[in-house]
């Protein structure tokens, strides 16, 4: 197979990152361009300076997707064959106090990371991740959903990815791009955000068995049902989408076939601990003003075209999310809980 340059928008974060993991272990043509801003945290991708990857398989680009001269230099350099636009502001919460920000870094960035590869003289593979936040608050007769489904969008961040989803559209239809639209329901694993509901519980049951903090963790909503499935089995699915017979244009919903309340992944993950008696309270800050409450996919369109399915067991995601945070706080101490 020919060389391939890639370029991942978001590579720091942990989809990002576990995706440059499977490329590197998997596809020993493709070339990794990563982009993040300047600030970013780049814990997630230490490995890949530790391992030598660096300036062999993977070169790593600061980009501004709200500045459109950074998008274009950045695209114009290396004029990508296959482009996975992840980054985003994604967590749904903080937007209900970022909605500017939330606004400029989900669409307008978008459209400019768009817009600056529609000049491109060869035209790359374009996967746009937006979200299964999209449809929001659906009723129980509109469940599994599809792609069909009305979209009913319960938070800032899921307007944005909305007009995520339509930018690609436009100018899929306008300018015949090669573009492919996911959204993926939720997906977590090793490196998951601790802003995310099932990560802060894994992150506060480990500084509780670090004595860093009381055995008492603090929760949102409890009753809110989400299908789970691993950002390992996530990242697969991109790399599918991309190789398998890309149908330009087509949006698909992605996601697991493990279904769960949050109370029944908390207390899944307390299970797990070696402390007893670990209780569960409610912290009024961590609830949304607005939830969606059902979030279960029907994702037989994508498993149909590409033969993916999930492979990794929601427990072993659990496990492995839980001793990611273990890892982490015995060799670096407390983390603070957002």
């Amino acid at each position: 197979m020919m060389n391939k340059k890639i370029l991942i928008t978001g590579i720091t974060g942990m989809v990002g990152s576990h995706l440059a993991d499977f490329i590197l272990k998997n596809k020993k043509n493709w070339k990794i361009y990563g982009c993040c801003r300047w600030r970013s945290d780049v814990f997630n991708i230490n490995h890949l300076f530790q391992e030598n990857i660096y300036n062999k398989k993977v070169f790593l680009r600061y980009m501004d997707l709200t500045d459109l001269s950074s998008v274009q230099e950045i695209v114009n350099e290396v004029k990508p064959d296959i482009v996975f636009h992840l980054a985003a502001q994604s967590f749904p919460k903080a937007s209900f106090n970022m909605r500017t920000l939330t606004f400029e870094t989900n669409i307008i960035g978008t459209d400019n990371l768009l817009h600056s590869l529609k000049e491109l003289k060869h035209q790359p593979i374009i996967h746009i991740c937006s979200s299964s936040e999209v449809f929001g608050r659906v009723s129980k007769k509109e469940l599994p959903i599809d792609e069909n489904c009305r979209f009913h969008p319960a938070s800032p961040y899921a307007i944005s990815k909305i007009g995520t989803d339509l930018i690609a559209n436009f100018y899929f239809e306008s300018y015949k791009m090669k573009i492919l639209t996911t959204r993926m329901f939720t997906h977590t694993g090793p490196r998951r955000g601790d802003y995310f509901m099932e990560s802060t519980f894994a992150k506060q049951i480990a500084m509780i068995e670090a004595n860093y903090q009381k055995p008492i963790v603090y929760v949102g909503n409890l009753n809110t049902l989400r299908t789970i499935s691993d950002v390992r089995d996530a990242v697969r699915a991109y790399c599918l989408l991309v190789t398998k017979k890309p149908k330009f244009g087509e949006t698909y919903n992605i996601g697991g076939s493990y279904t769960a309340t949050a109370k029944q992944i908390l207390n899944f993950l307390i299970k797990q601990s070696h402390v007893k008696k670990i209780k569960i309270k409610i912290d009024k800050n961590r609830l949304r003003p607005i939830d969606a409450d059902l979030q279960i996919p029907n994702s037989n369109k994508f498993k149909k075209h590409t033969k993916w399915k999930p492979e990794i067991k929601f427990e072993q995601t659990m496990i492995d999310l839980l001793n990611y945070w273990r890892e982490r706080i015995n060799k670096n101490g407390p983390i603070i809980n957002r």
